[in-house]
């Protein structure tokens, strides 16, 4: 088998058994990195910091240290910074910034023993749903170049897809490590709110962005969850809950389940939203199909309802770019970050500095943002927006009564093409279905669940409450042990 096609699970077992080492590793998906530059995945690479690392690695691995992830290859979304690689969130505003530490779930996946091998592509400050909004250049989709691959870990996915590396870290604020697995057929979880630390994440909007992993499968997935997760004192909004084994969850067996049917007993509810007329007809006969085979599995299918998922919309963009109006402030040409060649004076600097350095995208959330915080309308539009946003939780909370994990659609339509949507407020429109469970800080993942138009991958979302990452996980995994949409990759890949 490829190595490039191998999961997390099966290039650590490779390793385990001293098969291949992590330098050969490292060296082959280097060269696919350089082989399939046009894609755009990749920001950076660094041959000689991925090499040492990997020989550290493989040092490991020689005096006996056991785990999962010891030499196995990764990349980080260019949200995340990095003291060895340029962070720039994609952005001109941070062209050529270098961090003096690691964010904490890089990091983290440091000590696990990952070898990073660069850092990848995403919308700038990680704002917006296809990776159009890059400074760098648009990612492209490895199903079909002339399409987006989602955004805003759009690098993330694409690179996985393509298997120019075996997994990711992504970001979700609003839906962006579930909408490009999605569009790029490969496996994301977005974990409850707090689940992982934010420390070193180029900020959005803090009390939504969470950190997330991408790879091929629900167990690679669980593995990276795993390693990623955990109590930070230096994030304010880090939660102080125990670091669970999801490896474990996904093995472990429901009871009363069979081995016919290992998700005996899950309910799995349908919101009646999720399934109206704006759901192209390829994505719902993918997602129905797919919902079939967890029955078969097991699972009951339970009619629920979200009845304020079209309020997400303009609460999200109400919210979001208020925080990031205020996150976005420090960028202001005096500390770091893009500052104007000539100004007069220090008012002239700010104004060159922050035109110049953000793109069209940021401006656009910067100006809504200030707005709606501005006086006289923060308490029509901002202090409005939470209440609604509390309001939505409760929904999700009315529909767990009767469900155990909720399932739909992760976009209404499959990838578009590249340009194909030059309104702001259509590109919104995709979110529909992933803001709803960011609002309310909810874990939720992306499927592979089979494909559509022009034979392009449709995902299916798996919601869970609080804390359950590991009961989507092993649903997700069951799912991937009867079907194959998940092996699937694109042609000359």
């Amino acid at each position: 088998m490829d190595l490039h096609r191998m999961t997390v699970a099966e290039i650590g077992r490779q390793l385990e058994a001293r098969a291949v080492s992590s330098v050969e590793l490292t060296k082959h998906f280097l060269a696919r990195v350089a082989a399939h530059e046009q894609l755009g995945a990749f920001l950076c690479t660094d041959e000689t910091v991925a090499l040492r690392q990997a020989e550290a690695a493989d040092a490991r691995r020689a005096k006996g240290e056991a785990g999962p992830l010891v030499g196995v290859p990764v990349a980080h979304k260019d949200i995340y910074v990095t003291a060895d690689f340029p962070s720039t969130a994609a952005s001109k505003m941070l062209a050529g910034y270098r961090s003096p530490f690691d964010a904490t779930v890089v990091a983290k996946l440091a000590v696990a023993g990952t070898v990073t091998l660069g850092k990848l592509n995403c919308d700038e400050f990680a704002m917006g749903g296809s990776n159009e909004n890059s400074a760098y250049g648009v990612a492209r989709n490895p199903w079909d170049t002339r399409r987006i691959t989602g955004g805003s870990s759009g690098g993330s996915a694409a690179a996985v897809a393509a298997g120019l590396v075996p997994a990711a870290t992504g970001t979700d604020t609003g839906g962006s490590v579930r909408q490009p697995a999605s569009l790029c057929n490969v496996t994301g979880i977005k974990p409850t709110y707090g689940r992982c630390s934010r420390y070193g994440m180029i900020a959005f909007a803090s009390s939504l962005d969470q950190a997330g992993p991408m790879a091929r499968t629900a167990e690679d997935c669980a593995l990276l969850l795993t390693a990623m997760s955990g109590f930070d004192e230096r994030d304010a909004t880090s939660a102080d809950q125990p670091v669970e084994d999801f490896t474990a969850a996904v093995r472990a067996a429901r009871a009363g389940a069979t081995a016919a049917q290992p998700l005996k007993g899950l309910r799995i509810g349908l919101p009646t939203e999720f399934f109206g007329a704006g759901v192209a007809a390829d994505v719902t006969q993918a997602v129905r199909a797919s919902l079939a085979e967890f029955e078969k599995l097991g699972a009951t299918l339970v009619d629920v309802s979200l009845p304020r998922t079209e309020l997400s919309i303009p609460v999200y963009y109400i919210i979001a770019p208020a925080e990031a109006s205020s996150n976005l402030s420090r960028f202001d040409g005096v500390r770091y970050g893009h500052r104007a060649q000539a100004y007069k004076d220090l008012l002239e600097m700010y104004k060159k500095s922050r035109s110049e350095g953000f793109g069209p995208e940021v401006k656009r959330r910067i100006m809504i943002g200030t707005y709606v915080l501005s006086h006289g309308y923060y308490d029509a539009y901002y202090l409005q927006a939470q209440k609604l946003r509390r309001m939505i939780a409760d929904d999700f909370q009315a529909a767990f009564r009767q469900c155990d994990v909720i399932a739909g659609p992760v976009s209404p339509t499959v990838a578009w093409q590249i340009g194909g949507k030059t309104d702001p407020v259509a590109n919104y429109l995709a979110d529909i279905f992933t803001l709803p469970a960011s609002l309310a800080g909810l874990p939720g993942m992306s499927v592979p669940a089979g494909f559509g138009e022009g034979g392009m991958p449709v995902g299916l979302q798996l919601i869970g409450n609080y804390w359950k990452e590991g009961e989507l996980l092993h649903a997700a995994h069951a799912f991937q042990q009867a079907t194959d949409f998940h092996l699937c990759a694109p042609e000359g890949y």
